[in-house]
């Protein structure tokens, strides 16, 4: 039996043809990831809550405005008056019914690292005292 004779060229190209099948795979399979690993805005925003809740420090507030789905507070930390807001649109299942204009003493949950992140409300925890 004669041997096969194979030319280079066509070794070549079978080679380059088979680096770039192997990379059109890994960049899809990257992407596909990458679009798999994405944090919506929501979810980005949830995880903030449960960070501030799970390690925050712990400070009273005063509650200056109730606007739609937001809520407006001033505290003091280390002698730094805060005004910061929260939108609870997302939060709408943990308000209490009650709330309105006689609140005015809150709880904020911060960052002790950066006060200006805050919260009074969140899925585990409320700020909002003695009101159900």
């Amino acid at each position: 039996m004669p041997a096969l004779a194979v030319s280079p060229l066509v070794v070549r190209a079978v080679a380059l043809g088979m680096v770039v099948a192997a990379m059109a795979l890994g960049a899809a399979l990257g992407y596909r990831a990458w679009k798999r690993a994405r944090v919506t805005p929501e979810e980005r925003e949830r995880r903030r809550r449960g960070a501030l809740v799970a390690y925050g420090k712990l400070t009273d507030a005063t509650l200056v405005e109730i606007r739609e789905d937001a809520l407006f507070y001033s505290y003091l930390v280390r002698g730094v008056e805060y005004v910061a807001s929260q939108d609870v649109a997302a939060l709408k299942a943990h308000m209490p019914d009650s709330l309105g204009l006689g609140v005015s003493s809150v709880s904020v949950k911060y960052d002790a690292r950066n006060p200006a992140n805050s919260i009074v409300l969140a899925e585990e925890w409320s700020g909002l005292h003695g009101i159900k």
